[in-house]
């Protein structure tokens, strides 16, 4: 069902500041920005090998991203997983008795179909599915 790792969500507070490490420390390259309005967050999208780092920054002071820092700090929020086709990923979740946060797929950043799997249900880990068309 797993593809490969699509990216690693890591949550900040100043997007700036976090993309001058992973540039300037790291040489990783900026291939863009996107605000996502519905999930409160502006991502930035620094590609690696055939996966990709997504800084993730709240612009709402009750987004996810920013409760998410309030609760456990800056670092890894979600790991997410390609998958070829998001439906019946997520049918195979629930089958296999995983809790999923989304039943549904959702709009994801670059222009995904996300859906997130219940971290009580993943050894702590939130995990996204990702379809890329």
């Amino acid at each position: 069902m797993v593809k490969k790792v699509d990216h690693i969500g890591i949550a900040v507070k100043n997007l700036d500041e976090a993309l001058k490490f992973y540039q300037e420390t790291l040489g990783l390259n900026l291939s863009g920005t996107e605000v996502v309005e519905q999930q409160k967050v502006k991502v930035a999208f620094l590609p690696i090998g055939d996966s990709e780092v997504e800084l993730l920054e709240s612009t709402e002071p009750d987004g996810p991203i920013a409760k998410y820092i309030e609760k456990k700090g800056e670092g890894i929020q979600h790991i997410a997983y390609r998958v070829d086709n998001i439906e019946e990923a997520i049918a195979e979740m629930k089958e296999k008795g995983v809790r999923m946060i989304d039943e549904k797929p959702r709009y994801g950043a670059g222009g995904a179909k996300i859906a997130f799997c219940h971290p009580k249900s993943t050894y702590g880990v939130l995990i996204e599915l990702c379809q890329r068309d």
